[in-house]
């Protein structure tokens, strides 16, 4: 599904693509639902109603991935609080054997994710995904989420690559629309980003179950 010969650099998200997103959903949509309501006084189902509306109005902007925004409107260390639920974190199945893949076939491969240096910085600590990739690049960094043109204007001056020679693996159908109009010549989508939750139907990109399936080979083979 991926034409290895005529890729150069592999742009890959992090959460949901080379990490489960299941350690996410449940921090947000279970573990501080739960702590807001304790800190706040109110029900568990009125905190989380409170919140989702709160994260609705800044579905794909950088505020929706920021845990200082997020801290700031709950008045909770929201950094610290996931500490709380990091055994959650884990690969998606076959991740670290396609990252050493795609580094013995002489592929660049770069992390783009929207998580905050925060979140990145934890997840790092539990995984050493740091050591299986050649750089790790937020949206933070540059001031404008994944899903803004801006972000990859800025990603391309900083870490200049053939957009046809380029790939993208991500989670976010509205990422890649993004990465689609700014040029990005292959674009793939995962079925399956959270552990716990049903196969996604996806038609508008191709999209994979596991790594293992888009395996690349050695250089020297």
């Amino acid at each position: 599904m991926i034409h290895w010969n005529e890729i150069d650099t592999v742009l890959l998200d992090m959460d949901g693509t080379l990490l489960d997103l299941h350690f996410d959903n449940y921090f947000w949509l279970e573990h501080l639902p739960q702590k807001y309501a304790e800190f706040h006084g109110m029900e568990k189902g009125e905190a989380l109603q409170h919140l989702t509306a709160q994260m609705n109005e800044k579905t794909g902007q950088l505020e929706w991935y920021c845990l200082d925004y997020w801290s700031e409107l709950t008045a909770m260390p929201i950094a610290q609080l996931k500490h709380d639920v990091s055994h959650k974190i884990q690969f998606r199945p076959h991740v670290p054997d396609f990252l050493e893949a795609v580094r013995q076939a002489g592929k660049r491969s770069v992390i783009v994710t929207n998580a905050h240096r925060d979140s990145v910085d934890l997840k790092m600590q539990h995984t050493g995904l740091d050591a299986l990739v050649d750089r790790i690049i937020s949206s933070h960094d540059y001031g404008f989420a994944k899903e803004d043109q801006q972000f990859w204007h800025s990603l391309f001056q900083d870490e200049p690559f053939d957009k046809s020679r380029t790939v993208l693996i991500d989670d976010s159908l509205a990422v890649l629309e993004s990465a689609k109009r700014f040029g990005i010549g292959h674009l793939m989508c995962i079925y399956e980003p959270d552990s716990q939750k049903p196969k996604r139907v996806i038609s508008d990109f191709h999209s994979i179950d596991q790594f293992i399936d888009v395996m690349p080979v050695a250089k020297d083979s």
